[in-house]
C-alpha cells in the first residue's frame, strides 16, 4: 500500500527543517560510538570498580571483556502499582544474560512519582519536570561507560518519555525498553466516573468514593484507563522499541517474564559485538515520530504527549510541531474506544486484538511507515501477538485478522470517526490543543462569558459555592511551565462534568495540562504563551466573551481590538509555589523551562 499523501508529507516536512540539526546530532552519535566495548578503554582501577560487586562468573566475564555487558536502567518503586513487578526484573534479566555467556548489571535507578497519589496536589507541581529529572539520572547511570546495550524498565507518565530522552542521548547504545503490563480489570470505568461525579455533587461519600477507586487500582500493574501511562506503552511499539505485543500482558505471568527473557535476547543481538548493531538514534528518526504521532490519534491516547514526544525529537536533533500533531490528525481515523474515549479499558483492547491489530490496519492503509526496530524485522513483525510455548518461551504468530470486539476496536474500513479529533488552536489569546475524540459534537463550539481563576482550587470552591449557573469558559491561568510546572487539572473535571450534565455549554481554558484521562469536556489546553510570560491569557477578565471552537481551529477573546492590544497582562503572586514539598529544589527548573509547545523542557533548543 502506498504511504498515504498526508503521511508522506509531514515527514517530509519535520525531515526538511531538521536536515543540519539531525545531521550534528547522527554525527554526535557516530563519534560516540567509538570502536569496541567502552569498558574496555577504562583503566585497571576504573574497571575493578566496575565489576567489584558481582557474581564470581560476571565478575570473570567483565574482567576478560570479550562478551556484552547489559546496563539496567530502573523506576522500580513499591509505591507505584506499574513499577513494583520491576523489582524482580534485574536478577531475571542477570540470569537470562548469564545463561547465554553475557552480563548485566542494574546502572543505576531513575526517581518515578505517581502522578494518581499527587493529582490535585502540590506534589503534582514537580510532575512535569520529573520527566527531565529522570533523563538526567538516567544519563548518571550510563555515564560510567560500561555497557554494550541498556533496557529500561519504565512504564508510567514522566518516566517512559524521560528515559527515551535519555536513550537518544546515548544514542550510540542501543535500548531496549522493557514494560510490566496493565493490572486485571477492576471496576469498571464507568462506574469510577458515576461515582466521581456524584461525589462532586455531594451525593457520594469519602467511603464510597474511596470503595469505587480501590477497587479500580487493585493489584500491580498500570491503571486500566488509557491515560499516559498506557498511552506510553502504544508508543514504545508503534516506535519499534518494544518488543511485538509486550505492552499490555499482566505482570508476574509466565508469558511477561518470556518477553522480558526475550528482551534480552534481542538487546544482545543489537550490540556493536555482532553484525545487527541497532542504536536508537537509529531507530528514532522522523518517520518513527510520525509513527508515534500517528498512534495517538489512532487509538486516542493522553494529550501529554504534545509535550513528550516534542521534547523526545529535540533529543533526537529532530523539530516536531504542534502543525504536525494537527495535519495528521486529518488523516488518521480514530480505530479505539478505550476509557475515557469509551467505557473499554486496556485490557479489553487487548483481547480485541490489540496492537498487532492496530498496526496491521495501520500499515495495510498506508498510514505507517515501515521503520528499523528492535525486534530485528521492521513494522511487519509487529502484525503478531505473542504467545507462550511449552517450555515457556516466547514466540509470535499473527495476530486476529478481524477485531474481536467491535464495540473497543475497530478496522480503518469501520473507524469509530474519520480523524484523531485533535486540533491546534490559534487565535489573539496564542496557540492551544484540544483533544475532541470524545466531545460530544454539539460542543465543539463553545462560546460564552469567561471566569477568571488563578489556581483549580479556586474554581472549584466557585463549584461548591453553586456560582456556576449560566454557560461559563472557566479559565485557570498561571498554570504553565514557568509559572509552578504545569499540573495536570484533572481535579476539574468531575465538576465540569456536573455542570455539562445539566445542560451548561462549559469549556476549560488553561495554560496548564489536563489529564491523560480527560475526556467529554472541551478543553483548550498548554496555551502558549503562558500568563506567567505575560501571553495573552492574562489579559482576560471576568465576563469577557471567549470562543473556543475545534471546528475552525480558534481560540479567540471577543474583546474590542482596540481594548485588548490597551490592556495590561494581569499578575499573580506565585511565592507560594517556590517552596514546599521540594518546589524549592525546582527553581531553577521554573527559570530555564521552554514553552509548552516547545515541549516544557529544560534541555534547551535543538542542537
Amino acid at each position: 500500500m502506498a504511504l498515504n499523501p498526508t503521511v508522506a508529507r509531514v515527514t517530509r516536512e519535520i525531515d526538511e527543517r531538521s536536515r543540519a540539526t539531525r545531521e550534528r546530532y547522527l554525527d554526535r552519535m557516530a563519534q560516540a560510538r567509538g570502536n569496541g566495548p567502552r569498558r574496555n578503554r577504562l583503566s585497571c582501577g576504573n574497571l575493578a570498580h566496575g565489576f567489584a560487586g558481582c557474581s564470581p562468573v560476571d565478575k570473570q566475564r567483565l574482567r576478560d571483556g570479550i562478551v556484552p555487558n547489559l546496563g539496567i536502567v530502573t523506576a522500580y518503586n513499591d509505591m507505584l502499582s506499574a513499577h513494583q513487578p520491576y523489582e524482580r526484573y534485574p536478577e531475571l534479566i542477570r540470569q537470562a544474560a548469564r545463561a547465554r555467556g553475557a552480563t548485566a548489571e542494574v546502572a543505576g535507578g531513575v526517581p518515578a512519582m505517581c502522578d494518581g497519589v499527587t493529582q490535585g496536589k502540590t506534589g503534582m507541581e514537580l510532575s512535569l519536570f520529573s520527566r527531565d529529572v529522570i533523563a538526567l539520572a538516567s544519563g548518571v547511570a550510563l555515564s560510567h561507560d560500561m555497557f554494550d546495550a541498556a533496557l529500561y524498565l519504565g512504564i508510567c507518565d514522566k518516566i517512559v518519555p524521560g528515559l527515551l530522552i535519555a536513550a537518544l542521548h546515548f544514542g550510540h547504545v542501543p535500548a531496549v525498553f522493557v514494560p510490566a503490563g496493565p493490572m486485571p480489570s477492576g471496576a469498571s470505568n464507568d462506574e469510577k466516573a458515576r461515582v466521581r461525579q456524584r461525589y462532586a455533587e455531594g451525593k457520594a461519600d469519602r467511603a464510597e468514593l474511596l470503595d469505587v477507586e480501590a477497587r479500580s487500582y487493585h493489584a500491580p500493574g498500570t491503571c486500566t484507563f488509557y491515560g499516559t501511562a498506557n498511552s506510553n506503552q502504544m508508543l514504545m511499539e508503534i516506535m519499534g522499541l518494544q518488543l511485538p505485543g509486550s505492552s499490555f500482558v499482566h505482570p508476574d505471568t509466565d508469558l511477561r517474564d518470556a518477553l522480558t527473557v526475550a528482551a534480552v535476547d534481542r538487546a544482545l543481538a543489537i550490540t556493536a559485538l555482532g553484525d545487527s548493531y541497532l542504536p536508537p538514534a537509529q531507530i528514532i528518526d522522523a518517520r518513527a515520530l510520525v509513527n508515534g504521532v500517528i498512534g495517538l490519534h489512532a487509538t486516542g491516547g493522553s494529550t501529554n504527549h504534545l509535550l513528550h514526544l516534542v521534547a523526545i525529537a529535540r533529543a533526537a536533533g529532530l523539530e516536531l510541531r504542534l502543525e504536525d500533531f494537527d495535519a495528521l490528525a486529518s488523516a488518521v481515523p480514530l480505530l479505539a474506544r478505550v476509557y475515557p474515549n469509551g467505557s473499554a479499558d486496556v485490557n479489553q483492547f487487548h483481547a480485541a486484538g490489540g496492537m498487532g491489530f492496530l498496526i496491521a490496519q495501520l500499515l495495510d492503509a498506508g498510514l505507517l511507515h515501515d521503520i528499523p526496530t528492535v525486534a530485528g524485522a521492521g513494522m511487519e513483525a509487529y502484525r503478531n501477538a505473542p504467545f507462550l510455548e511449552k517450555d515457556k518461551t516466547v514466540h509470535w504468530l499473527p495476530s486476529t485478522a478481524v477485531s474481536l470486539d467491535p464495540h473497543t476496536l475497530r478496522p480503518v474500513a469501520q473507524p469509530f470517526r474519520a480523524d484523531g479529533g485533535l486540533r491546534l488552536l490559534t487565535g489573539n489569546l496564542g496557540r492551544a490543543v484540544i483533544k475532541v475524540s470524545s466531545v460530544p459534537e454539539d460542543r465543539y463550539t463553545i462560546e460564552a462569558p469567561a471566569r477568571i481563576f488563578d489556581d483549580q482550587d479556586a474554581a472549584q470552591k466557585a463549584f461548591d459555592r453553586g456560582e456556576f449557573t449560566d454557560d461559563v469558559i472557566v479559565v485557570v491561568r498561571h498554570q504553565g511551565p514557568r509559572a509552578n510546572g504545569m499540573p495536570e487539572l484533572h481535579k476539574l473535571t468531575p465538576a465540569l462534568g456536573v455542570l455539562q450534565g445539566r445542560g451548561l455549554r462549559v469549556a476549560l481554558v488553561t495554560d496548564g495540562r489536563m489529564s491523560g484521562a480527560s475526556g467529554k469536556i472541551p478543553a483548550a489546553i498548554h496555551l502558549t504563551p503562558e500568563a506567567a510570560s505575560g501571553g495573552p491569557i492574562a489579559k482576560l477578565r471576568d465576563g469577557d466573551r471567549v470562543r473556543v471552537c475545534a471546528v475552525n481551529g480558534q481560540i479567540e477573546a471577543l474583546v474590542d481590538a482596540q481594548e485588548w492590544e490597551s490592556r495590561v497582562p494581569a499578575t499573580a503572586d506565585l511565592s507560594a509555589n517556590s517552596h514546599g514539598l521540594g518546589r524549592e529544589m525546582f527553581a531553577l527548573f521554573r527559570a530555564q523551562v521552554s514553552t509548552a509547545d516547545t515541549g516544557a523542557t529544560i534541555f534547551g533548543a535543538v542542537e
